[in-house]
């Protein structure tokens, strides 16, 4: 009967243990504030890069009818891998589709600042419905950080010109989540 070195033993065991624990995903899990992490049981599997524009519309305050404010109508964005494939499309719901016919309608959780002033608020988001066979099917999260621009304009919205529609271009990443295996 052989026998095997109990370092050798030792030495197999730590590389099955690492080899177990390697990621099948180069995606980096992005540092983030507490409240917008998803929650346990999430892994991330997905980024996509946007590039679009936030939409405005200039319109009369609820409670003031003689003040006018930039309101949010929707997102309109192309999504690309870091490769510069598109994916697919980001508008309003919010709405992710991509080409391979799959989407994800999500429902604002939490939201952050974003590091700039000058760009929109990162958010988590959690998957209100799914639909199609595709990539984003098993989405329960998403994360939109890394925000460029896309802030309502400061000035422009006023009586004279209640209805004007402003397009603000904005960059993203978002990041989908799914439950782990």
């Amino acid at each position: 009967m052989r026998t095997v070195p109990a370092a050798f033993d030792l030495s197999a065991a730590v590389i099955l243990f690492l080899g177990g624990c390697a990621s099948t995903s180069s995606i980096a899990l992005p540092d983030v504030p507490a409240q917008l992490r998803p929650p346990p049981g999430q892994v991330l599997f997905l980024e996509a890069q946007a590039t679009g524009v936030q939409i405005y519309d200039c319109s009369a305050k609820a409670d003031q009818a003689s003040s006018y404010e930039w309101t949010f109508r929707a997102p309109e964005a192309v999504l690309k891998d870091s490769s510069g494939r598109v994916l697919g499309r980001h508008f309003a719901g919010p709405t992710w589709e991509f080409k391979d016919g799959s989407s994800v309608v999500g429902d604002v959780q939490a939201r952050a600042p974003s590091p700039s002033p000058t760009a929109i608020p990162w958010l988590l988001l959690t998957a209100k419905t799914t639909t199609g066979s595709g990539k984003l099917t098993a989405t329960t999260s998403v994360e939109r950080l890394q925000t460029v621009g896309g802030i309502a304009p400061s000035v422009g919205c006023d009586a004279s010109s209640g209805g004007k529609v402003a397009q603000v271009p904005y960059t993203a990443t978002y990041y989908f989540y799914r439950s782990a295996p």
